[in-house]
């Protein structure tokens, strides 16, 4: 499939003075986007590079009525050498088929994907802001067919869209103070917790800003069934230090199986550390944290990598973890990871992408 490009090149006068702004997380776009569509029956056409802008869509579109609608997050990063370089995006590619299976819409195979994000990137190459900063792509899909009705459309819209980030909590890497959340769910077995859809965050933003405006950074999310299990926080996986070991939440179809908490066990467990994928109850979480053997705790995910948590706030009760400072395994696998992902660590398992 040839992609054509339809836009002009970015002005890099302009580009570089918007990179000395304050980036903060999501506020700049490129001026570039990857687009293509498709039509039951026919499959996908036309894809090209053209410049950022609206897309053209009918208030009947059932993007709007039926929630259809998918998305990944990558980040390209600006490596010592000057390479541009992308982290393992041959696993969003494969994630992004298995939320589109979930909400019924169609495939794209991993190869188009890839191809289309790289060139894209290529074209940006400009817009990668140094590190710790990178260009943040966003590829989503959408129900574009103009119809009322609810079944799977016939009609998509497939795009991808690069902004120009820095840390996605304003702190950077300091400690984030969670709560964990009693009664708003975020997926429930057997629903879309699995899948990366628009409704699940849009679900969250109740109980996210209940926690905003009692002080927390974000949402420590519990089972829909017990009220007790640990499952992720915010958009992003967690882990813990418990007792000596890396212990995270199992993949039971309501959480997001995050392409940055798979490759920190994978390292984890290559360095020798015990891994366990179980259950944790908030009370053996607060319990720990008490005694002392709980030690670290971070969150894991594309938009902020690895970010330490500080304070675990249940039942009304603020719960301090290691000094509400970062813990030593925290720092040393972020240290390793975004060393990999920018190229100042080696690469030992073929995750980067550069793009010449």
């Amino acid at each position: 499939m040839e992609i054509a490009v339809r836009t002009a090149q970015s002005e890099p006068s302009r580009i570089k003075s918007l990179l000395e702004q304050e980036l903060g997380f999501g506020r700049i776009f490129a001026d570039q986007m990857f687009c293509m569509r498709y039509t039951e029956g026919t499959g996908w056409r036309d894809p090209e590079i053209v410049p950022y802008g609206p897309l053209p869509l009918m208030p009947s579109a059932m993007v709007f009525h039926y929630g259809q609608e998918i998305f990944e997050g990558q980040k390209a990063y600006r490596r010592a050498d000057g390479r541009i370089a992308m982290f393992r995006p041959e696993a969003n590619a494969a994630r992004f088929n298995s939320s589109a299976r979930r909400m019924v819409m169609p495939e794209i195979p991993v190869d188009v994907q890839v191809r289309a994000t790289l060139q894209l990137v290529g074209c940006l190459r400009e817009w990668v802001p140094e590190p710790p900063s990178a260009l943040y792509i966003r590829p989503t899909m959408i129900a574009s067919e103009a119809a009322l009705g609810v079944r799977p459309a016939k009609e998509y819209i497939y795009f991808i869209i690069g902004s120009p980030v820095g840390p996605y909590f304003p702190k950077g890497f300091a400690p984030v103070r969670v709560k964990a959340e009693g009664h708003y769910v975020r997926a429930a077995e057997g629903g879309t917790g699995a899948a990366k859809t628009g409704g699940n965050y849009a679900g969250a933003l109740r109980a996210q800003t209940d926690a905003k405006n009692e002080g927390y950074d974000a949402i420590l999310w519990l089972d829909a069934k017990h009220h007790r299990y640990i499952e992720e926080i915010g958009a992003m996986n967690i882990l813990f230090v418990f007792e000596g070991k890396l212990i995270t939440s199992p993949l039971l179809g309501t959480i997001l199986p995050g392409i940055t908490r798979e490759s920190l066990l994978r390292m984890a467990r290559d360095e020798g550390r015990p891994v366990e994928e179980r259950r944790m109850s908030i009370e053996e979480v607060t319990a720990g944290i008490e005694k002392g053997t709980l030690t670290e705790a971070f969150g894991a995910g594309t938009a902020a990598v690895v970010t330490p948590i500080g304070t675990i706030g249940w039942a009304g009760k603020d719960y301090v973890i290691g000094g509400n400072k970062p813990g030593p395994f925290t720092q040393h696998i972020y240290d390793t990871l975004t060393g990999i992902q920018c190229g100042k660590v080696k690469d030992p398992y073929g995750w980067v992408r550069t793009i010449e």
